[in-house]
């Protein structure tokens, strides 16, 4: 007989351990909120002070507020030219945010799973392995210490790399070709998109020793935390590889290859954009554009001279985002998979869901239904609000919208150009775009509980 709630001492570890992890009254995600509304209002201080501006005059407070959500919740929108409007010091008050925002997201993130699956190995207890698991101390410290270690791993790495390149192919100097390489290191792997070049990464499009290694580290810092972690043990063994892994891999995979071929066509005679550049060039540009919405937000296309249908399928793109706890945004890979595995047994005719040699249950579904739908309703009323507020077109407004939404940071170009209230707008999305998918999730799983009797049924129509 299978029993419906998890041991009373099990249930006791758990909640000691969330409590040290988590200590706040209430649901856990409750502390996230917390935790990086504080970080948003740190970093909205230290931005207001006259010696993170050039000028010497104190930024104002929509300026600083947008600036600093944008930073923690790893966006890159901004409101203000990086390299121009912020001084050295507010520019390493921006890379620090960025730094505590990813790196905060990963781990809080990957602790809000670890605890979702250990609930459901006691309260379901799928295998005698789960049963006996438990979230404890240690267990914590390993998670934090791994996403610690893979991080400064791959933001190293990516800061030798570009210091090399700008030292021996731009001629910069020792000290600006390290600065510049540790700030779009840092910003890379946490998917940020802050540049301190004016066009972002325009001016190396061509350049391969800039714009792949880039794009890999984003790729990298969006891919999430579990699978990183999971790969760099069983690379070898994808057929050891758990479901989220093989989901997380072969959805992103899939993606960055429709999105390249789309991009890519679509571009390829604009005279704004790929249309200069020759074949090799163009190739390059559209596999970092197509990256990018993943959610870095740097461009080395202008973003603004796209055409339409270029500009939708970045909306779609940026509106899924990346992995799960990792540093992107979106209703993440998953969510979509999963909707389409759903929609694919529906077809069928099959009265369950299976992929990759699994079972999905019904409450990872609806939970995936929740969540998307939850994404498009907030896009929708976000986009409305600001059609009613400003004279923009509508492919601009969904764009900066998803843009906001999906944490992306890509912009064509009207950001600093909306009223003081369209900027709070967007500032409001980033902060749901960044927490919103991950706590609604957590919340959802850490609610579910079976009913205890059934209403008769009933069929409405559909379709």
């Amino acid at each position: 007989m299978v029993r419906t709630s998890a041991p009373p001492a099990a249930v006791s570890r758990l909640g000691v351990v969330t409590s040290r992890l988590l200590p706040s009254r209430g649901h856990p995600s409750r502390a996230v909120l917390i935790g990086f509304a504080a970080a948003i209002g740190l970093g909205t201080i230290l931005l207001l002070t006259p010696f993170a501006t050039e000028s010497g005059q104190s930024a104002g407070l929509v300026t600083a507020l947008f600036t600093a959500t944008s930073a923690v919740c790893v966006t890159g929108l901004i409101v203000e030219d990086t390299p121009e409007y912020w001084s050295l010091f507010g520019e390493v008050v921006i890379l620090g945010l960025i730094q505590m925002g990813g790196l905060g997201i990963m781990t809080m993130a990957s602790l809000l799973g670890l605890l979702v699956s250990r609930r459901f190995g006691l309260r379901m207890q799928l295998s005698a392995q789960a049963e006996t698991k438990s979230l404890d101390l240690g267990e914590v410290r390993r998670v934090i210490s791994g996403v610690l270690r893979i991080s400064l791993a791959f933001e190293a790495v990516l800061a030798v790399v570009l210091t090399v390149r700008l030292l021996t192919g731009y001629g910069y100097h020792f000290g600006d070709a390290v600065y510049s390489g540790v700030f779009h290191a840092v910003s890379a792997f946490n998917n940020a998109g802050f540049s301190i070049y004016s066009d972002s990464l325009i001016q190396f499009v061509t350049d391969p020793w800039v714009t792949v290694p880039v794009a890999l580290t984003v790729i990298a810092g969006g891919i999430g935390f579990p699978v990183l972690f999971e790969l760099a043990r069983k690379v070898r063994t994808p057929h050891r590889w758990t479901l989220h892994t093989k989901i997380t891999v072969l959805t992103t995979s899939v993606l960055l290859v429709i999105g390249f071929g789309f991009i890519t066509i679509a571009e390829w005679s604009n005279p704004d954009t790929m249309g200069p550049l020759g074949v090799p060039g163009k190739l390059l540009a559209g596999f970092f554009a197509t990256v990018m919405p993943r959610t870095a937000g740097f461009n080395a296309l202008e973003i603004g001279e796209m055409n339409s249908a270029t500009l939708l399928v970045h909306d779609v793109l940026m509106f899924i985002g990346g992995g799960s706890a990792g540093t992107a945004g979106g209703i993440k890979v998953t969510t979509f998979a999963l909707l389409g595995f759903v929609m694919a047994a529906e077809v069928r005719g099959e009265s369950s869901v299976h992929t990759m040699g699994r079972k999905v249950p019904a409450a990872v579904q609806r939970q995936a239904l929740t969540i998307a739908l939850i994404g498009v309703g907030t896009v929708m009323v976000a986009t409305v609000a600001m059609l009613s507020i400003t004279d923009f077109r509508l492919d601009d407004v969904l764009f900066e919208v998803v843009s906001a939404f999906g944490t992306v940071g890509l912009s064509t170009g009207i950001t600093s150009s909306l009223p003081a209230a369209g900027q709070l707008i967007i500032t409001l999305l980033m902060f749901i775009g960044r927490l919103g998918p991950i706590t609604s999730a957590t919340a959802l799983a850490l609610r579910d509980r079976p009913r205890r009797y059934e209403l008769p049924e009933g069929r409405p129509i559909v379709g």
